[in-house]
């Protein structure tokens, strides 16, 4: 329940105390770099890969966040350990990285003591993102294409995961309007399939995984865990420049993304995928997602769902104490 704290450019504060200034460089410019993970059976996934990744957008980004990354790593797990004891045991985390090169030198003036990055470690309880989710492990979900197109790498490079992402927004409210609950996939403009907002897409045909290349994509860590898992299952994956026409002659559509790991698409562009059910390739991979990992995410996603309702409404009071005693 409440009593959670958050890393705060080296301090540990509670999260409602956590706030970064409105002339911080990441409201003025979206000048942030960040990441986003989760744990299983309370270890977080990939921690590293995460981070390597962190620091190359931070590279990109020329900003110095005054930590090395084993000083990110140690503050990570001590923020983890630290919140762990807020809740019952079992429960998992998303855990956020947030870095920006802090607020902009204009108005320095605020700071006599110095302006710094500004770097922040949070976890929340997974159980508000998986709850809500957990049925469409069995419905699938409708992929559409929306107007907005995926951001070239010549203006900027896709593989460095910054907050600069209003064309994500864009594409997830067209998507909203082509239907309710569709999830965008961008196309590049070449007119090749990309990724949509925090997911990755991969196409299967013939007993072989097709999946965009890497040029104008986030290259996630779940993708990349698909990649590793299907070597591992002997399933042929190849990189290419997909389209239209790819994904509507396809098996199995399927998406990636870090909480929720894999889910199929049970549609593209109205037309149904197959059944519209989980398809032999996707059933297979997420088997071997489940014993790589040692949790069963859509039974996991399953309980969460049942438990959310009392979950917020004890949170919600928890706060409403927390506050009336300030």
């Amino acid at each position: 329940m409440a009593g959670r704290v958050v890393y705060f450019s080296g301090d540990f504060v509670p999260e409602r105390e956590a706030n970064v200034s409105i002339f911080d460089c990441a409201l003025m410019y979206g000048d942030m770099a960040f990441e986003m993970t989760r744990t299983f059976g309370g270890e977080p996934f990939r921690l590293r890969e995460h981070l390597d990744r962190l620091y190359g957008s931070l590279r990109l980004l020329e900003i110095d966040c005054g930590l090395t990354i084993d000083e990110m790593a140690e503050q990570t797990l001590v923020t983890l350990e630290k919140n762990q004891a807020t809740e019952a045991e079992g429960m998992d985390w998303w855990i956020m990285h947030d870095v920006s090169r802090g607020p902009l030198p204009v108005y320095g003036s605020l700071w006599p003591e110095g302006t710094r990055p500004t770097v922040t470690i949070s976890t929340w309880p997974l159980i508000t993102h998986m709850g809500p989710f957990a049925s469409k492990y069995e419905t699938g979900v409708d992929i559409v294409v929306p107007a907005q197109q995926a951001l070239p790498a010549q203006l900027v490079d896709a593989k460095a995961k910054t907050r600069s992402r209003m064309h994500y927004k864009m594409a997830e409210l067209q998507g909203q309007r082509i239907g309710e609950g569709a999830w965008p996939v961008m196309f590049d403009p070449d007119g090749f399939m990309a990724e949509g907002p925090g997911w990755n897409i991969f196409l299967v045909k013939d007993g072989t995984i097709f999946t965009p290349e890497p040029r104008n994509i986030l290259q996630g860590v779940s993708r990349g865990t698909v990649l590793e898992l299907a070597a591992q299952e002997g399933i042929p994956l190849v990189e290419a420049n997909l389209g239209r026409y790819e994904a509507l002659q396809a098996e199995e559509i399927f998406c990636t993304s870090t909480s929720y790991c894999i889910v199929h698409g049970r549609s593209f562009e109205g037309q149904q995928v197959r059944d519209g059910q989980r398809g032999p390739v996707v059933e297979r991979l997420t088997e071997a997602w489940r014993q790589l990992v040692g949790v069963d995410m859509i039974g996991q996603a399953r309980e969460y769902a049942e438990a959310l309702p009392g979950w917020l409404e004890q949170e919600v009071e928890a706060n409403r104490t927390a506050l009336a005693a300030t």
